[in-house]
């Protein structure tokens, strides 16, 4: 009817379409299902001090009981590890710092820092390609004007992008968490994104695996980056954005 004015329906709060919620639900089962496998073929017994640790006294609860299995169910041991972590990593829980200290306690430094690398790489790329499928309107939801930031300064470093994304791992500047979320909506390349998960996260750890060795001398989480290790993280990080700083001086 003439006159009359098309009334709009309002758009639905939740940043995720129905599709969106679908693909990121069935990874969710998927992870379950990994750990329930995992649980399944663990001997008879009581798994009670089984849970996602938040501190470090449920960090030592934890390693208490799993150093038992250690030895003689490595396999499953492993396997559990790595299905927990990535999927800490996949979907941003907080924690996967206690895991790190749990793999030095459990398998020491070299096997430790192997596992965790390999894992928190693992998680951070699982992070970045459900990302790219459904993280769009929940970056933009949560993070607009640091999602904004990154933007321009990817955009500014694109000749040197592995030396910036070195740097960003090996330094707090900007949260590993949200550079696993935001990094496929700026478009860096996922091989950029790969390497610099990969190499950037060796340093870090190394410190937090070595610590977990003498976990029952740690006091607060705040104890595994003093200034000394803080300062050596941002040397590293200085070093590996060189390259741009001096590409930027001779434009």
């Amino acid at each position: 009817m003439e006159g009359r004015e098309e009334v709009k329906e309002p758009k639905p709060s939740f940043p995720l379409s129905l599709w969106e919620l679908s693909v990121a639900s069935t990874v969710v089962i998927g992870f379950l299902v990994g750990l329930a496998g995992v649980y399944l073929t663990m001997p008879a017994s009581d798994y009670s001090f089984l849970k996602f640790p938040r501190s470090l006294e449920d960090l030592q609860l934890l390693r208490d009981h799993l150093e038992t299995y250690t030895s003689d169910y490595t396999i499953q041991v492993l396997v559990g590890y790595c299905v927990v972590y990535i999927f800490m990593q996949t979907f941003m829980i907080p924690g996967t710092v206690f895991m790190s200290l749990l793999a030095g306690a459990l398998f020491g430094v070299f096997k430790g820092v192997a596992l965790v690398v390999f894992t928190a790489t693992a998680g951070a790329s699982s992070c970045y390609f459900l990302s790219k499928v459904v993280g769009r309107p929940l970056v933009f939801s949560l993070w607009p004007d640091k999602l904004s930031f990154f933007q321009a300064q990817v955009a500014q470093r694109r000749e040197c992008l592995l030396n910036y994304m070195l740097f960003l791992r090996l330094t707090p500047t900007l949260p590993n968490t949200f550079i696993n979320v935001a990094s496929p909506i700026v478009d860096i390349p996922y091989r950029i994104f790969f390497l610099a998960t990969f190499i950037g996260l060796i340093p870090a750890a190394y410190i937090t695996v070595k610590a977990g060795i003498a976990l029952g001398e740690l006091q607060s989480v705040g104890d595994l980056y003093d200034f000394k290790s803080i300062a050596t993280l941002f040397i590293i990080g200085v070093v590996s954005v060189t390259p741009t700083l001096m590409s930027k001086t001779k434009s």
